[in-house]
């Protein structure tokens, strides 16, 4: 995409093939989809009718047919319609079933026709839906989590990040909830009726819908929450500074170019901390805790707004030009608004969780552009291209100095805004821009290892954080019968903090557990983050006291981030894997697909396991 006048421009960029779409869009493209979708709670199913509107690219055989990505989809209808004409019935098939990437949709478009209309349902394998019953006089919600390759589950579409559309929608649901989707909300003349638009093309997996009976609150200008109407001021409290975030972040690397930033919290089982869908991110309610200590999250989805959004992996294995930038920004923008020492402890924590992966990831999953042919995309979503990703900028940054790394960040992002681009595009881009401007820099960074070997290839600046060494040490004078619980200065704490105190005990006895819990609590915590770090300990020293706790946590959350690593805990505890297995029967119902299927994958081989 090019910018003229502040619109995207659709422009047919080449791109190294996609492996986990199914879809043609080298011959024909897809570059708009208009929506018509009936929510029907009774059976838990999406009523729609897809219009697409496709080009024919150049060279492109007249025979070609339209091929697009569907997974567990019932395919009514399809129709091709030229412009200004009526719609005709097209003779539609469906190919093999891939058990990773569905089904393709074979659809012959007759010369001339620019749309291809599609009338489907989604089916109970509509992975991307999540369907949540009406709870305590609640109404009945559904959320989407269409990354990385679900959007094919509830809409036909080419579904990879390498082809950007626009969209809108038309959305008929039940009274008594509302529509919200990653566009603009347009208005409607009936009640239960919402109409979206998304003027800027975008990848497929970032379409997004929620509905529930959702209160909204104003946080600035351009900012504000949705939420379950008896949460919705403790949401709007802790995400208060969400307008100076977007304020910090222009100052940084230009202006915001989505319109709004609204936040949806979302159900206890959404399996993410946050999804950065263009305009209206969704977050776990787990981030509300009180103090504000976990807005983090909130502040890496809004850098996806630039790095993810504005600029898209091409394809799944160059995920982490999403994830590794939006990493390093992220504590940029934790350093900026909350200081210094906040930056650092999270870098610091991040470090150290990437070492210990490393140690027990193939070396063919240490790598940043990963290879996955063959799995799924899902497989490479670890806390490589995250931390590593990361890692790589600041090393690039203490070579070349922050001030120019921010040059050459800023000028990326305008360069390749509203484009999906590949890893070979960012190193040609990195070269042209940046090392060749400065050959004493380039000399210190050895690109080509960071990207595509495994490991830590070179030596890079250890992260540390006076503040997490203190409590550590800590942690090790009690551990060693030096100090006494009551004389840990704790008040002042961070979740940070705690999270460095518990991950730096050793092995305990039941009985020092217990006494760790009667001074601190740890068991009865709220904040989610320090509770898993508990009940991740008590699993490993086996302190029974806990495992109700545990129960009712697996039973109640479906954040991934928590709820994996503690199934894996389970399975290298003795008699672990049947407690585990028993525990993944009785909570799986509430869990969105992504966590049924991690947490499947785990139990198959418990050294596999991705990230949040």
């Amino acid at each position: 995409m090019k910018q003229h006048h502040g619109k995207p421009l659709m422009v047919a960029t080449a791109v190294e093939p996609d492996h986990h779409s199914l879809s043609n869009p080298h011959e024909i493209r897809v570059t708009h989809a208009k929506l018509e979708l009936t929510v029907d709670f009774d059976n838990e199913r999406l009523l729609g009718i897809a219009t697409l509107s496709v080009n024919r690219q150049p060279g492109c055989p007249a025979s070609a047919p339209l091929v697009l990505d569907t997974k567990n989809l019932a395919i009514l209808k399809v129709w091709t319609r030229r412009r200004f004409s009526r719609k005709c019935a097209a003779a539609f098939t469906l190919g093999h079933p891939d058990a990773i990437l569905g089904t393709p949709l074979v659809v012959p478009v007759p010369a001339g026709a620019q749309e291809v209309i599609i009338e489907y349902q989604t089916t109970a394998g509509a992975d991307a839906l999540q369907w949540m019953p009406a709870q305590e006089g609640k109404q009945k919600s559904l959320f989407t989590q269409g990354q990385a390759i679900l959007t094919r589950t509830w809409i036909p579409l080419q579904d990879s990040p390498g082809v950007r559309i626009t969209y809108e929608a038309r959305v008929t649901v039940p009274s008594g909830v509302r529509a919200l989707m990653s566009a603009e909300h347009k208005v409607s003349l009936a009640k239960n009726v919402f109409r979206f638009k998304m003027p800027y093309c975008i990848p497929p997996y970032l379409i997004s819908l929620a509905v529930g009976d959702f209160a909204f609150r104003k946080l600035g200008r351009r900012t504000g929450v949705y939420a379950d109407p008896a949460i919705i001021e403790s949401a709007a409290w802790e995400f208060a500074q969400a307008e100076k975030m977007l304020e910090t972040m222009e100052k940084f690397y230009g202006a915001y170019r989505w319109g709004r930033w609204d936040i949806l919290v979302l159900p206890a089982s959404f399996p993410f901390g946050g999804m950065e869908n263009p305009r209206l991110t969704f977050v776990t309610p787990t981030l509300i805790v009180g103090d504000r200590s976990l807005v983090n999250v909130i502040g890496h989805e809004l850098v996806h707004s630039w790095a993810g959004n504005l600029v898209t992996n091409a394809t799944w294995r160059d995920f982490w030009l999403n994830e590794g930038f939006t990493t390093y920004v992220e504590r940029r923008l934790q350093e900026a608004l909350f200081g210094i020492e906040r930056a650092e402890m999270e870098i610091a924590l991040g470090v150290e969780q990437l070492l210990e992966l490393l140690q027990r990831l193939p070396s063919s999953d240490q790598i940043l552009h990963i290879n996955l042919d063959g799995r799924d995309a899902d497989d490479g979503c670890t806390l490589v291209p995250y931390e590593k990703g990361a890692m790589f900028l600041r090393v690039l940054e203490a070579a070349i100095s922050r001030e120019e790394l921010d040059i050459f960040v800023r000028k990326y992002f305008d360069h390749f805004a509203f484009q999906s681009i590949t890893t070979a595009q960012f190193e040609d881009f990195l070269q042209e821009h940046c090392l060749k401007l400065n050959l004493s820099a380039a000399s210190k960074v050895d690109v080509h290892a960071w990207i595509h070997v495994p490991g830590l290839s070179e030596p890079h600046a250890e992260a540390k954080s006076s503040r997490l060494e203190a409590v550590a040490m800590s942690a090790r004078n009690w551990a060693n019968g030096e100090t006494p619980l009551g004389a840990i200065k704790s008040q002042e704490w961070s979740t940070h903090e705690w999270l460095r105190f518990l991950l730096s005990m050793p092995a305990l006895s039941s009985e020092r557990m217990a006494e760790l819990d009667a001074t601190f609590h740890f068991t009865q915590q709220t904040n989610a983050e320090i509770l898993h770090q508990w009940l991740m300990m008590s699993v490993r020293n086996n302190y029974e006291l806990a495992f109700d706790r545990l129960r009712a946590f697996l039973g109640s959350i479906g954040r991934r981030k928590f709820i994996q690593p503690l199934y894996r805990e389970l399975t290298k505890a003795p008699n672990g894997m049947a407690r585990a297995e028993e525990l993944f029967k009785q909570s799986r119902a509430g869990y969105h697909s992504t966590l049924v299927q991690s947490v499947q994958r785990l139990l198959a081989n418990p050294s596999a396991m991705t990230t949040d």
